[in-house]
C-alpha cells in the first residue's frame, strides 16, 4: 500500500494518493505558494545555448589535439 507523500500515513482510495483529502489540500497550497516548483529557464535567452555550444566546442577540441 502506498504511503501519503504529505504526512506518510497509508493512502486512501478515495483520496489516493494522499490519506486524506485534508493532505491532498495542503499539498496544492504548497504548489500555489510556490514551496515545490518545476525548474525552468527562459527559452529567449539565447546565452543558455551559446554557452551549451562554447563548452561542447572546448571539450571536442580537446580530444582533436590529442
Amino acid at each position: 500500500m502506498h504511503k501519503c507523500p504529505t504526512c506518510g500515513a497509508h493512502a486512501d482510495r478515495k483520496a489516493h494518493p494522499f490519506c486524506s483529502t485534508r493532505c491532498a489540500e495542503v499539498d496544492l497550497g504548497r504548489w500555489f505558494q510556490g514551496t515545490y516548483a518545476i525548474p525552468a529557464f527562459d527559452s529567449a535567452d539565447d546565452t543558455i545555448v551559446e554557452n551549451l555550444l562554447v563548452s561542447s566546442n572546448s571539450g571536442s577540441q580537446d580530444n582533436e589535439e590529442c
